[in-house]
């Protein structure tokens, strides 16, 4: 099993966070678009390679996001129509994520079996995740999720503050 962390930097404009092992060391590098249509977010090893890519659709009546990983499509996360909460969906083939993955407390299965799981760190400056990898070969894909997900809610929190001023 391995372990990782994310911790987002609270004022950084572009969306930029690294993915740190145990020992505090970057494995992963995250960089949001700034400023550009349809906004991303690229995920790179540390040779800078980039290993998955999540990008916001644009001219899409409710937000819908696209999780490639290494050029193929994984996975899609779109916000379902509902008048109260704000309910999203996660289309993958073969992957599920259970658990509350809005607070980000949940597990990633891939064909039934548990490959990660994920839980937020609390009392924390910023958003911090823990992620364990249970199957090496699912790594970017869990990174990939965990990353969509915390895009999603934050688009959420930027269209919920826009609609209060």
């Amino acid at each position: 099993m391995k372990q990782l962390y994310i911790k987002q930097k609270v004022f950084s404009l572009g969306g930029k966070f690294t993915v740190k092992d145990q020992q505090e060391r970057d494995v992963y590098f995250v960089e949001g678009s700034f400023m550009q249509i349809p906004k991303t977010f690229s995920i790179m090893d540390t040779t800078r390679e980039e290993i998955a890519l999540i990008t916001k659709k644009v001219f899409s009546f409710l937000p819908k996001f696209f999780v490639e990983v290494d050029g193929r499509e994984v996975l899609t996360i779109k916000k379902e129509f509902s008048f109260f909460k704000a309910r999203y969906t996660i289309d993958a083939a073969g992957v599920e994520v259970h658990g509350n993955w809005w607070d980000m407390d949940f597990q990633v299965l891939q064909h039934g079996k548990v490959v990660g799981k994920v839980s937020k760190e609390w009392f924390t400056w910023g958003d911090s995740y823990q992620v364990q990898i249970l199957d090496q070969e699912m790594e970017g894909v869990i990174i990939a999720i965990v990353v969509a997900i915390d895009c999603v809610k934050a688009d959420q929190a930027a269209a919920s503050s826009a609609a209060t001023m």
